[in-house]
């Protein structure tokens, strides 16, 4: 099917669209109901590719987050360059073909050296660099990335190689102490951080409200960003309201993954999960937090499913937190390029012609059905996508 530029349902209304010279020159209203929806191309605030692709050989042995973790440091002994080459390359290829434009990926950074695969990912992004724009993310544990002599030397690689600082946290002692210094760390390198945070159904994980009160004090608003935060699901109403209402004077922003997040959270042999683990989404956004949406894991022991197709993360976001997707498309378009600090394309006269339009009527028609066609548009070339693409 040819893509149908004269019908496109835009904002709330129904548009024709012009192209000329790979640019939007034109947004004119139009008469009658509109064929497709149009949004910016995605970006992915949030996968790991290094992981990718390894389900298939290392299935996790025990329930939950720290079961995968275990399965996944097993397979570890598996990534060679060229392992990582090919999983890396694939995972890329199926966001591009999903039409993906930006993307972060966390690399595992468990010693003090530099890992293989931050160096693997760094060639990757260079050969995709005209299709899709890479950025890594340093994933140490707080332990490991808080320690007075190893996390100088690891902020000091990321800061070379224009990556983000980031850490996994979860209840651990001495947490007040070496968050300070990873903060330190930021603010002497100019580095933005993005931490693994609060993965659990405990109560007792506040490592979201630490990070809150360290954005304040080191003034590093809209240079933070939190994935996860699941405690905040179960928490007192009242904690919740306070601790999201700083995170919006604080400027911390959060990424929530419904995908990992259901499969993983209260999870037990052959019993049904009672709690989702999905942090409060509306209530963040209604108190002016950013809300950003992300893959996670693919065909991992994290989530041993799944594709790179952020429309897709939006469909099970739809279902998963009543979010209205006319509503929330941002989270996976304009909010994730900005917090991530890329100058995407929007929709608008005079911008480049990247864009994606899938078919319906309106946003609940298109996303009603998972194989509605998608055109996906690139400097106003078109690439025509039926599924999405594994």
């Amino acid at each position: 099917m040819t893509p149908d530029l004269a019908a496109v349902h835009f904002d709330g209304r129904t548009v024709a669209i012009r192209l000329d010279h790979g640019r939007i020159m034109a947004i004119d209203p139009a008469p009658g109901p509109a064929t497709a929806v149009i949004l910016p191309l995605p970006a992915e605030p949030h996968v790991h590719l290094d992981k990718t692709y390894t389900a298939h050989r290392c299935r996790a042995t025990k329930p939950g987050l720290f079961g995968a973790i275990e399965a996944m440091a097993a397979d570890k002994a598996n990534w060679s360059e060229d392992d990582l080459h090919r999983r890396i390359a694939r995972g890329l290829s199926g966001a591009y073909t999903n039409g993906v434009a930006a993307m972060r990926s966390h690399i595992d950074w468990t010693e003090p050296g530099v890992p293989l695969a931050w160096a693997v990912l760094g060639e990757a992004a260079q050969d995709w660099r005209h299709r899709i724009s890479v950025q890594r993310a340093a994933l140490a544990p707080i332990d490991l990335l808080g320690d007075a002599d190893h996390g100088p030397s690891i902020a000091a690689t990321v800061a070379k190689d224009g990556g983000v600082l980031g850490a996994f946290i979860y209840r651990n002692e001495g947490l007040a102490t070496k968050l300070d210094r990873v903060f330190a760390l930021a603010v002497r390198h100019g580095l933005a951080l993005d931490f693994h945070v609060d993965e659990g159904l405990e109560p007792e994980a506040q490592g979201f409200d630490a990070i809150v009160a360290l954005t304040a004090k080191h003034s590093l608003g809209g240079r933070v960003l939190c994935g996860h935060a699941c405690s905040l699901s179960i928490r007192p109403d009242t904690e919740v309201a306070r601790v999201v209402d700083a995170a919006a004077r604080a400027g911390v922003a959060l990424t929530v993954m419904p995908s990992t997040n259901l499969y993983l959270q209260d999870m037990a042999p052959c019993r049904t999960p009672r709690l989702r683990g999905l942090a409060p989404m509306h209530e963040l956004r209604n108190a002016g937090v950013e809300v950003l949406l992300g893959t996670d894991n693919v065909r991992d022991p994290f989530y041993p499913y799944g594709v790179y197709d952020p429309v897709d993360t939006l469909r099970l976001g739809a279902v998963s937190a009543h979010l209205d997707p006319a509503v929330w498309h941002d989270a996976i378009t304009t909010t994730p390029a900005r917090v991530m600090g890329f100058d995407l394309p929007k929709i608008a006269v005079g911008q480049p012609a990247n864009f994606m339009l899938i078919e319906g009527a309106d946003w609940a028609d298109a996303i009603s059905n998972p194989r509605a066609g998608r055109h996906i548009f690139r400097a106003g070339k078109t690439q025509t996508q039926g599924a999405v693409a594994a």
